[in-house]
């Protein structure tokens, strides 16, 4: 009967229980397509990781799904995937294969060697005009946005809606169907806080804890619309309001418009092992 291990992680924070989920099956040989995706449903998380052997000169391949398709690229199953893998091979750089192309994930230790942080370079988005903002605002119940409304694709697609105040976040409203139509991964909210920035990332079926692809973004477009200065590093809190904190690092270097690279970094810790043991 055939085994696969997997390894839970709790991703964008050093807290157990905390920041966003994560199942990482570190060896998928053996598994199509279509066992991945069941699989990822059965554990119920947003995203599931499967690692395969690099195809590339990376370091692994890996491929990513949410319970209803595969994904190009996502933050918080990249980062989650190099510390998970970091560890037994005592790399510096882990160099992860996406269909989004090469994401290098740099790691930080300790004293002891445990791994600390990781700074992933994400693919540079591209930027798109979006519509119908007033459609946006609707699906999430907000009245305004501060900065223009546009979308990121850098292999996740976010909409992106500035407010003035983290208060206002509190009392954004998520419609499912209207959010579904938009056809994007999703809508993220965000404003300035005291000692940083708050963001709350909607999709279809529910709310995100910590959203790495949508950091980017984010610190880019805060550049690209003069809040704050090209290379100048961003902390954002999420999760609050689903009483799992997760913190975000993200950096955009750039000018003129033009983004020239894209740093999301934050920390994971490992929660629980296992294995599914399948019939063939």
């Amino acid at each position: 009967m055939p085994s696969y291990r997997y390894v839970f992680a709790d991703v964008f924070t050093d807290t157990p229980l905390s920041g966003n989920q994560l199942a990482v099956f570190t060896d998928a040989r053996g598994l199509d397509d279509a066992t991945m995706q069941a699989l990822t449903r059965e554990i119920g998380f947003s995203e599931t990781v499967f690692v395969l052997p690099p195809e590339q000169g990376g370091t692994a391949r890996i491929r990513i799904f949410n319970p209803g398709t595969e994904m190009r690229f996502a933050g918080h199953p990249t980062l989650g995937t190099a510390f998970v893998l970091g560890a037994p091979l005592q790399r510096g750089i882990i160099e992860l294969e996406t269909l989004a192309g090469i994401v290098p994930v740099a790691l930080e230790r300790d004293e002891s060697g445990a791994i600390v942080f990781g700074r992933m370079t994400q693919p540079v988005p591209r930027v798109e005009a979006v519509d119908d903002p007033d459609r946006v605002l609707a699906a999430i119940g907000a009245e305004r946005s501060t900065l223009p409304i546009e979308l990121y694709d850098n292999g996740a697609r976010h909409i992106l809606v500035t407010l003035d105040e983290p208060s206002e976040l509190e009392r954004l409203k998520r419609d499912g169907e209207a959010i579904a139509s938009l056809e994007i991964t999703g809508v993220n909210a965000f404003a300035r806080s005291a000692d940083g920035w708050r963001n709350r990332m909607f999709w279809a079926q529910g709310e995100d804890p910590a959203t790495g692809s949508a950091a980017g973004p984010i610190a880019c477009h805060l550049a690209r619309h003069g809040r704050i200065a090209w290379g100048e590093e961003i902390v954002i809190a999420q999760g609050v309001e689903m009483g799992r904190p997760s913190t975000l690092h993200a950096r955009a270097e750039g000018g003129d418009g033009l983004i020239d690279t894209v740093e999301v970094g934050g920390a994971a810790v490992v929660v629980a092992r296992g294995e599914y043991r399948l019939r063939p």
